[in-house]
């Protein structure tokens, strides 16, 4: 079930929280308002969906917290997971790819909060502001782009190259620096990267455990921490 959250109005939102981020790195800060005097927030919580794939698309988020699965099912009803994306990007954009249905079904990996927008006013966005659009259609590339080198991983690497590349992917997009190493910043599950890998959860747990005997990584309570970034890159690349 879609998440139902409360909404409200966020009319005293301060542009300059907002000045770095795409799509709003390019706009002024009277344009920033414009757009913010136009959203609505929510807080999610943990496992909350903030739409479902084929359902209409009606809204479009920024998320401003927190991080979220993008998963997809398959026609043998197996969950997938496709993309995580972290606080700071726009997410339920279908529009911008030519689609009046989500493609997929995004579920928050932790606490969230969004900023949302009803579907119609994104035509009107891209067409008043040029940075809007400028901006929002470079994220698409970077996820396409995303999706194409985990394509050619998936028919060209080794099973343990894959995970080692996710793992690192994931440290890239939201890693935080902790006394032992570089903690992936929100809890992921063996299961979300045997499913990010296209591998069982038993390879995944047993590479895992292996990398852990080394001194590679610690995984603990859906938490990843790698101890030592370039040996895993070694591993990715062999």
């Amino acid at each position: 079930m879609q998440d139902q959250a409360p909404r409200k109005t966020l009319p005293k939102l301060d542009e300059s929280l907002l000045a770095h981020l795409p799509p709003f790195s390019r706009l002024d800060r009277r344009e920033i308002r414009e757009i913010l005097d136009q959203a609505t927030s929510r807080r999610h919580d943990a496992g909350a969906r903030l739409f479902n794939e084929g359902d209409p698309a009606e809204r479009f988020y920024m998320l401003l917290d927190g991080h979220v699965r993008v998963v997809r099912v398959t026609p043998t009803g197996d969950q997938v997971t496709a993309l995580h994306i972290p606080a700071g990007q726009l997410l339920g954009i279908a529009r911008a790819i030519g689609r009046d249905t989500y493609p997929a079904t995004a579920v928050t990996a932790s606490e969230a909060i969004s900023l949302g927008w009803p579907m119609h006013l994104w035509d009107i966005f891209v067409a008043r502001y040029d940075g809007f659009a400028t901006e929002t259609y470079k994220t698409i590339g970077e996820r396409i782009g995303e999706m194409n080198t985990r394509i050619v991983e998936m028919a060209t690497q080794q099973v343990e190259q894959r995970v080692a590349n996710a793992v690192l992917r994931l440290v890239s997009q939201s890693g935080r620096k902790v006394p032992n190493g570089i903690e992936i910043d929100f809890p992921i599950t063996r299961q979300d990267l045997s499913e990010l890998t296209a591998t069982t959860l038993h390879t995944v747990s047993r590479l895992l455990s292996a990398w852990e005997k080394q001194g590679l990584v610690e995984s603990k309570r859906k938490r990843i921490t790698v101890c030592d970034p370039h040996a895993l890159v070694l591993l990715s690349q062999s």
